[in-house]
């Protein structure tokens, strides 16, 4: 019997003796591309449930099914963490979905500013890659991916208990200040796009007070690159790296 090594996501609940029907493209990848059969056993994981082992009960070319034996984890969702970011080209948006999978966060939202470069996105594209980063990285949950919207809409019905690090690069020093903010909580990150913010989101941003303005180190960072220096500075002071 072959180890269990390929992780897949399904909506079905997950329990023992679960039988899990498999879509089209989740038979194709498993049985033409990757060439398990009858037996092969297989990790499950929905968001919900955990992670199951489950076993290839019938295998076809157009669908196949699944049983679930053991849970082989409980569930670990990430920090009440959002990211916000003003979408790029496809491929760095790719990487900054990609990457908030993998650092843990609860949910992604595009944002457009005045300067952002996009001014659509394949919402369902993207939800479709955070699923394919949560099978590869071994994550147990996998986070909404939000239609785009207006930062000034979105500013304007800001929770008032949700922290708001916003990455300006204008200023220096990020830990003293998230360190002052307060305890953990809802929290998000904002990260601008390649132009910047314009004056009038500035102005709107310094007035709200949950935001915590925070600089990324001495040299300008690509927008992508800012994300994760920007996960990763909150994961290692507020987060479950801690």
């Amino acid at each position: 019997m072959q180890d269990a090594k390929i992780r897949l996501y399904v909506e079905q609940p997950l329990a023992p003796g679960q039988a899990v029907v498999l879509s089209r493209d989740q038979a194709h990848y498993l049985f033409t591309v990757m060439r398990r059969g009858a037996g092969a056993q297989v990790l499950l994981f929905n968001g919900r449930d955990g992670e199951w082992r489950a076993g290839v009960a019938e295998a076809g070319r157009h669908g196949g099914v699944l049983t679930c034996g053991a849970q082989t984890r409980a569930l670990q969702a990430p920090p009440d963490l959002w990211l916000l970011f003003a979408p790029l080209k496809k491929v760095r948006t790719d990487f900054i979905v990609e990457k908030a999978v993998e650092m843990g966060v609860a949910r992604v939202v595009p944002v457009q500013t005045a300067h952002t470069n996009a001014d659509r996105i394949r919402h369902d594209r993207l939800q479709a890659h955070a699923v394919e980063a949560a099978e590869q990285c071994g994550a147990t949950f996998v986070p909404e991916v939000a239609s785009l919207v207006a930062l000034d809409r979105l500013l304007a019905d800001w929770p008032a208990e949700r922290h708001l690090l916003w990455a300006d690069e204008a200023l220096a020093g990020a830990r003293d200040a998230l360190l002052a903010a307060g305890p953990r909580g809802p929290w998000a990150i904002l990260i601008g796009p390649e132009g910047g913010f314009s004056d009038r989101e500035r102005a709107a941003l310094r007035a709200m007070p949950q935001v915590v303005p925070v600089g990324l180190g001495p040299r300008i960072l690509r927008a992508d690159t800012a994300a994760v220096a920007a996960l990763t500075l909150w994961q290692s002071v507020l987060g479950d790296w801690v």
